[in-house]
């Protein structure tokens, strides 16, 4: 294979000569870059860009653990990163977990090995603590509040909002509320954190609450499993305006009086139906995640988040 010395031999001139040439970097002159191109064309040589990285220690890649893009948090939080890595001269590398520990750390075991410079976790299915034992490789950022771990993060602020949207659902007198979660709340920190407002706000634990909900299917399907287990909330607490939709399509379908509800993430679907939503900002939780990856600084930036009542 033709390598940076066979165009240096071929050419007459030294390797830091033609490396200048190939990389546009420094000095060259006319006479020695025409020289130097003729004998690129000739040997149909291309620089191997693994070596360039391993040279210059940086590979310009970004990894995305996210388990899937089916919720607009993912999808935002993707858009954001992808839009400030362009813009930042870096590539985006997405890296599917669907909360599997075992890939999680093979991802992991990538960034040690420098196949990326940074690894940014939009969710995860490993403890925390794990992440910690490879910032030495390179940097990771995680898209949710690390409590007491000294990790980077950016995140959306979501109890505040959650403990407004909750107050305002009270405040309208309904007691029945059927809050619809992507996984439990044993295993997701906003579900759980969303379970927390709720008991907080009306003062006891929610009676109805249905998991495993992330699309507009999953939300038509859940108010179904509600009825067949004789649950008839007066209000829905979707994590989605898909899902809020979905799950309001049930209703319409099966000519029953649609309850009243809130979705999330200010979805093209909750602004046609009108629906109250939650807007955590996710596409910019996803470009504040990029920059603090490439900076290489451990910091920790919360994203406010608004309730919007009426659309």
């Amino acid at each position: 294979m033709t390598n940076i010395r066979d165009i240096a031999r071929l050419s007459g001139y030294s390797v830091s000569t033609v490396s200048r040439c190939i990389n546009d970097s420094g000095y060259v002159s006319e006479e020695a870059r025409n020289r130097i191109q003729s004998i690129i064309d000739k040997l149909d040589y291309v620089p191997n860009d693994v070596a360039r990285d391993l040279s210059r220690g940086k590979t310009y890649n970004v990894g995305v653990v996210l388990p899937h893009t089916l919720h607009p948090y993912f999808t935002h939080v993707l858009q954001g990163i992808m839009k400030t890595a362009f813009s930042s001269g870096y590539h985006v590398v997405v890296l599917q977990s669907k909360y599997d520990a075992d890939l999680e750390i093979k991802y992991l075991e990538q960034l040690r090995r420098k196949s990326y410079d940074a690894l940014i976790f939009t969710s995860r299915g490993i403890p925390m603590k794990e992440l910690l034992k490879y910032q030495k490789y390179g940097s990771i950022v995680c898209c949710e509040n690390p409590g007491e771990f000294n990790i980077a993060a950016a995140y959306a602020l979501r109890k505040e909002t959650f403990i407004e949207a909750f107050e305002w659902i009270k405040q309208q007198r309904y007691k029945k509320v059927g809050i619809l979660l992507s996984r439990d709340n044993q295993f997701s920190a906003t579900s759980k954190v969303t379970l927390e407002c709720f008991k907080k706000v009306f003062g006891r634990n929610a009676r109805i609450v249905d998991t495993n909900v992330t699309t507009y299917r999953d939300g038509y399907e859940s108010i179904s499993r509600l009825f067949e287990k004789n649950e008839r909330p007066d209000f829905i607490f979707a994590n989605g305006d898909d899902v809020a939709v979905g799950a309001r399509q049930y209703y319409l379908d099966h000519a029953l009086k649609v309850p009243s509800m809130m979705g999330q993430e200010n979805q093209l679907s909750g602004r046609i139906t009108h629906l109250p939503t939650i807007d955590h900002q996710f596409e910019i939780v996803g470009q504040t995640a990029l920059k603090l990856a490439i900076s290489n600084i451990i910091k920790q930036i919360p994203i406010k988040s608004y309730l919007i009542r009426e659309r």
